[in-house]
């Protein structure tokens, strides 16, 4: 009798489980999420409460006592071990507590490239309880100024490699009291200070905690600096608990502690340093660093270190896929792929290409309080809603005006909330638990990423600043950023869908789609730059064809720029401001210009044609 209650009870739940499936066919992995962030929930929550702080260098520090002759960084001939790496940050504290007179509280600005002193570096400053700015290794002059200046930072150290960029700034340096370091044995500029010798003479022995014992999980631990595609960059602040909350999210992607990851991102930027080096702490996995990004290399690095997951930002699988096809590009171990900026089309080539890889895209900002995960894996997708991450962090899409560039209110002067399957800008809740730090030193443009009164009286949002999209199963789409959607003949025009359409054609290898301005016309018409394949010539009377046939007329082009690369920023991201600055004038632009004829295609653009739209005589 006993028996048969049980096989009934498990038949019952074997049942319900089946109808839940026809349901949401999205059922188990959806359970697995809410399991793993209910038990990262707890964890953080764990650590808030605990005394003294825990926190990421905690856990470094713990992964040292568990397993100290495990390897941490392998790069390029050399390895690390956990063990190793703790021994070479303690000297490094120990000289800088020593010769640059640091203490808890302190700023100092990282100016150097991927290499591990980069990491021994920072976790010494962890060490000490101080803050790390850390400086794109691309920037000069007076961007390089402006980002030092933002985090009031008393102290910079540098790579040998940035001995110049740094001497081009060093009287400015000088005159407010900055103590600047290089990583050599030996320097005589006057003003900079020689740091290698000075830590190779140092103790390896560990440092008190009560060094940073007035740190707590509100404190800043970095500024990381945006990537500047409409303007200087800007130094957002992000303390110890947005570590934790970015660091966790290699466990939500499915990444072990035997894992190998590949590191090739700059450490200078959230995706590198957050998501891959400090993910690799929290997990206690090994890491592969690399200098720069090589798409050449990409694959032997994978083989050669046998890496099990990657990271990928921007245009980076593109790359990727347009790398000459090879009888082994399957002949690897890389079983996932973590990061944020991949296409459909790119997507689905990358899969086929390169074998059954996990790809894990995720979407967030560096400064923002919103984020998702596409952990379900559905071609094309950002992320996925769910119940516990919506109580968790409240957003929504509203109705945005592209044209005034402001969201629509209604007669009571509130926002409106789109329906799924429409296209609105995402805005999250400002609270206790979804806190927006904002810009070191940049009160007004902090003040510009908040939203009020947006559904009732007195509430804040974060402006993420990107126009999304729900569908009907809840999976969240990127649309474009509301800078770059521009709008033509009372039309809403989104580059990235533009863009996707011209990179099917086939001379096409990367495509960059933006709004011009033109003379005595409303709003901007749409331009694309181009890099072409190799050893392909730019075919008019296709494109033409392809962008009539998938795109309504006032999303076509009417410009094309060909250009032998395209400009992206240090984290791959494509720039259009300078492109749309620059117009289609050819006797500016050197690169060769076609000009959409109506019924005729893309013929070369010439100064007459020019000359033509410029004085009112060709309407467009």
């Amino acid at each position: 009798m006993i028996a048969y209650v049980l096989y009934s009870a498990l038949a019952g739940l074997v049942f319900l489980a089946f109808l839940l499936y026809l349901q949401n066919p999205y059922f188990v992995k959806d359970l697995r999420y809410a399991v793993t962030a209910i038990q990262i929930g707890m964890q953080l929550g764990k650590f808030k409460k605990q005394k003294p702080f825990y926190s990421i260098l905690d856990r470094f520090l713990d992964k040292v006592a568990r397993h100290p002759q495990k390897k941490f960084i392998l790069f390029e001939d050399s390895s690390y071990t956990y063990s190793q790496a703790d021994k070479e940050s303690n000297r490094v504290a120990r000289a800088l507590s020593i010769h640059a007179k640091l203490k808890e509280g302190d700023t100092v600005a990282l100016f150097l490239g991927n290499e591990p002193q980069f990491v021994w570096i920072w976790l010494a400053l962890a060490k000490l309880g101080c803050t790390a700015s850390l400086l794109n290794y691309n920037i000069r002059s007076k961007s390089l100024l402006h980002c030092f200046s933002c985090c009031e930072a008393k102290v910079l150290v540098a790579g040998a490699d940035l001995r110049d960029a740094v001497e081009e700034v060093l009287p400015t340096l000088n005159q407010q009291g900055v103590r600047v370091f290089i990583l050599s044995e030996e320097c005589d500029v006057e003003g900079i200070e020689s740091l290698s010798d000075k830590i190779q003479q140092a103790s390896d022995q560990p440092l008190s905690p009560e060094l940073r014992a007035n740190i707590n999980i509100k404190s800043p631990a970095l500024y990381i600096y945006t990537s500047g595609t409409t303007g200087l960059p800007k130094a957002a602040v992000i303390n110890h608990e947005r570590i934790w909350m970015a660091s966790f999210l290699q466990a939500i992607a499915g990444v072990r502690s035997d894992d190998i990851v590949y590191i090739y991102l700059p450490l200078y930027h959230s995706a590198g340093f957050l998501m891959g080096l400090c993910g690799a702490i929290e997990k206690g996995t090994t890491i592969v660093l690399r200098r720069k990004f090589s798409a050449s290399q990409f694959w032997n690095d994978c083989r050669k270190y046998n890496v099990t997951a990657i990271q990928y930002i921007g245009e980076i699988m593109r790359y990727l896929c347009n790398t000459p096809k090879r009888d082994n590009d399957r002949d690897h171990k890389v079983r996932l792929a973590l990061g944020n900026g991949i296409r459909a089309d790119t997507w689905a080539d990358f899969l086929q290409r390169f074998g059954d890889i996990r790809i894990c895209e995720c979407y967030g900002a560096t400064e923002g309080n919103i984020g998702f995960v596409n952990y379900v894996g559905k071609v094309g997708a950002i992320g996925r809603e769910h119940f516990l991450h919506k109580m968790g962090c409240p957003y929504a899409l509203i109705r945005y005006d592209t044209e005034k560039e402001e969201p629509v209110r209604n007669s009571k002067g509130f926002c409106i909330e789109v329906p799924r399957g429409e296209t609105g800008l995402l805005v999250a809740k400002i609270g206790e638990r979804t806190p927006f730090s904002g810009y070191a030193k940049n009160k007004q443009q902090t003040e510009k990423k908040k939203l009020r009164d947006v559904f009732v009286k007195g509430d804040f949002y974060f402006n993420s600043g990107d126009l999304l999209k729900i569908d009907n199963e809840g999976f969240v789409f990127f649309q474009d950023r509301i800078g770059d959607t521009f709008r033509w003949k009372g039309e809403n025009v989104a580059t990235t869908e533009v863009a996707d359409h011209l990179l099917m054609v086939d001379c096409v290898e990367e495509a960059n789609v933006y709004g011009v301005k033109v003379p005595g016309h409303e709003g901007r018409i749409g331009m694309a730059a181009l890099k072409l394949k190799e050893n392909m010539d730019f075919d008019g009377k296709t494109t033409y064809q392809h962008v009539k046939n998938y795109l309504p007329s006032y999303a076509r082009p009417r410009f094309i720029r060909i250009q032998d690369a395209l400009v992206v920023t240090g984290t791959f991201k494509q720039m259009k401001v300078k492109l749309a600055e620059e117009g289609f004038n050819p006797a500016v632009i050197r690169d060769p210009l076609f000009y959409l004829e109506d019924n005729k295609g893309y013929v070369p653009m010439t100064q007459e044609i020019f000359n033509s739209i410029a004085e009112g005589r060709v309407r467009l």
